[in-house]
């Protein structure tokens, strides 16, 4: 459950008990590791969280499951083999396990005695497009919330997966989207934006931050324009633009609301997946939810501009991270000198809900 109790914090906050570059992510949450269409029926789907090999498989009867992705023989990826109805053979010696992750045959010695080992099965869940597995504690699975996403099975929004590869620890892209002064960095793309910083508030396990922006020179670019659709309702005396980066760890979102709008223009949801065991390597899955106008096929006209422009906007964020992390690579140690407060408290939630690596 969401906890809004803000937590008020000094100017001077306390040191920070680790290296944020050197927390790892919490594993007791769900964690979307593939879109689902990626996982075909009859077919395996490799992929990893902290460097844990792990191998979803789609049987006859559609359902996913997931999977340690060592063959408990040889340890040789499961993913290299093959479905079977609702097993997966290992493509070495043929060993086979079902959706528990128990060894159910192995076929030169069905009468031996000896009982094979079994692999690690994960807790797995498919929802809003995107198949989710809960790495940690497997005991703990039903009792953490899973990610409420309202918008993106809501017809009134049409939506936008994100899939890629960024080749930096997951903290730079939480700062990356919280600190919306990095505007300077799209120049090329959004023409002269200001910045106007509302406030920020924190909770034990949130962080967020309000903004509003005002555009300085330059035109509105078509995707921007495209995917903001203004409310047909006049805004009020004093009513403005106004955007909400959250982190409720460990996921992270944006709302966009135009001036007068009761619902978001923009709804953005973010989950950055630790790749490599140092946590070096992430892989982002999200979701733009745009709202759609009331012609609704203009927004589907318009769909490979917001391709276009979004996928500029997250090239940018992409290098400047992988900067980030170079340097910090460079140095073995975070050297930021932060000042703005909004990211203070983001990185303090973080590091308290993180765990050392």
């Amino acid at each position: 459950m969401q906890d809004n109790t803000a937590r008020l914090t000094s100017i001077e906050p306390p040191p920070l008990p680790r290296d944020i570059r050197k927390t790892g992510l919490d594993p007791d949450f769900w964690y979307p590791v593939a879109r689902s269409l990626e996982v075909k029926r009859g077919k395996t789907w490799a992929c990893a969280f902290a460097g844990e090999p792990i191998v979803l498989v789609r049987g006859r009867d559609g359902r996913v499951f997931a999977l340690e992705d060592r063959c408990a023989h040889r340890q040789v990826p499961l993913s290299a083999g093959v479905v079977e109805g609702d097993i997966v053979r290992c493509g070495y010696h043929g060993w086979t396990y079902d959706a528990s992750g128990k060894c159910t045959n192995v076929p030169y010695l069905s009468d031996c005695g000896t009982r094979p080992n079994n692999v690690r099965s994960y807790p797995c869940r498919e929802a809003y497009g995107l198949v989710f597995v809960f790495p940690g504690d497997a005991a703990r699975a039903g009792d953490v919330p899973f990610p409420a996403v309202p918008s993106a099975s809501d017809p009134s929004y049409k939506t936008r997966y994100l899939n890629r590869r960024v080749g930096c620890h997951y903290s730079f892209m939480h700062e990356n989207l919280m600190d919306m002064n990095h505007q300077f960095l799209h120049r090329r793309l959004m023409g002269g934006i200001k910045t106007i910083f509302l406030g920020s508030r924190v909770g034990d396990t949130w962080a967020e931050a309000t903004y509003t922006f005002k555009r300085n020179s330059g035109k509105q670019p078509l995707g921007e324009r495209f995917m903001i659709n203004r409310s047909a309702e006049p805004a009020q005396e004093g009513e403005r633009d106004r955007m909400v980066v959250r982190t409720e760890y460990p996921y992270q979102s944006l709302k966009f609301w135009t001036a007068g709008s009761e619902h978001p223009a923009l709804d953005l949801w973010n989950c950055y997946i630790p790749v490599d065991r140092a946590q070096r390597v992430n892989h982002t899955y999200g979701m733009i939810m745009i709202r759609r106008p009331s012609k609704a096929f203009l927004l589907d006209l318009a769909w490979p501009i917001i391709v276009w422009f979004t996928n500029s906007i997250f090239a940018e964020d992409r290098v400047i991270c992988e900067l980030e992390q170079a340097a910090f690579d460079a140095q073995g140690k975070d050297c930021n000198q932060e000042i703005f407060p909004a990211i203070r408290n983001l990185r303090r939630v973080l590091v308290e809900n993180g765990r050392p690596m």
